[in-house]
């Protein structure tokens, strides 16, 4: 897909710059920037999942109650055991 964006002449001025510095063609940087952002934004959404799962966990293991025999989890996965 070919995109058209206008900047001002500073602002190009201003891309040209950085994408000199990192030795890149100005296409070449812009499409290195869009495409930052687009993986930053991509993950900050996964973050905010992991923390809604992490909350609905806790949620849940509040309702959990002990075990009556004062068993851990790793005893129930050891038994049975050789």
């Amino acid at each position: 897909m070919n995109l058209t964006i206008e900047l001002s002449d500073e602002s190009a001025a201003r891309l040209k710059q950085q994408a000199e510095a990192h030795g890149l063609s100005l296409q070449a940087w812009v499409q290195a920037l869009a495409q930052e952002k687009a993986c930053a934004e991509e993950g900050e959404a996964n973050r905010r999942k992991s923390r809604a799962a992490a909350a609905r966990i806790l949620e849940i293991q509040q309702r959990v109650k002990p075990d009556p025999e004062g068993w851990r989890v790793e005893d129930y996965i050891d038994r049975g055991r050789p």
